[in-house]
Parts: structure tokens; sequence; C-alpha cells
């Protein structure tokens, strides 16, 4: 696939990128919540880099790893909410971190 330069790409262009028509592209919008191009004011879809890795996302479940569409859906729901936990945690950890640092130097200057 080529290196995305671009900002903004069209919706004929990411399809031509992965090799199939538009109106799949459509469906994988209405299937897949996640991916929402933004649109110009012509009402055109644009898609940044970030959608167009989404899209690479979506076709590697789906064409190459054979997930269903509901499984897919779920797959990166999950993740969604797994990396969700982990910036929770780190946060977390952050903070008890910076409690402890505290803590030493406060003991040292004792």
């Amino acid at each position: 696939m080529e290196e995305l330069t671009k900002r903004y790409y069209g919706i004929r262009e990411v399809a031509d990128m992965f090799g199939v028509k538009i109106s799949k592209l459509r469906f994988y919008e209405k299937e897949f919540p996640m991916l929402s191009p933004r649109k110009n004011r012509a009402g055109d879809r644009i898609y940044t880099k970030e959608d167009i890795d989404q899209v690479r996302e979506i076709f590697e479940l789906v064409e190459e790893k054979g997930y269903t569409l509901p499984g897919a859906r779920e797959f990166l729901k999950s993740r969604s909410s797994r990396q969700s936990e982990v910036k929770q945690m780190l946060s977390k950890l952050q903070e008890i971190r910076g409690f402890l640092v505290e803590m030493r130097d406060d003991l040292e200057t004792k």
C-alpha cells in the first residue's frame, strides 16, 4: 500500500487503495460506528490517515482473518475498552509513583 502523504483523501482514493468499490466503504461505515469520516461542504466524505488506518484494520479482520462483521465489531469495541482500562491504570500508577517520590524526598530531607 502506498505511503499516506496527504492530509485528506476522497472516498474514491481510499476505495482504490483497498481495491474495493465505494459502496463497500459506505457499507462498512454503517456496520462500524467508529468509522465515520467527515464530510466536506459538498457532502463528500473525506478520510484522514486515522480513518484509513481504521479501514485497514477492518479489512484485516474481515477479509484476511475471516472475522464476521459482528465479530470484528466486537473485537474492535473490546480492544477500545481495554485501551481505556490501560490508560486508567497508567494514570493511577503515575499518581502512586508521584506520591512515592514525594515520600522519598521528604525522608531524605529529614
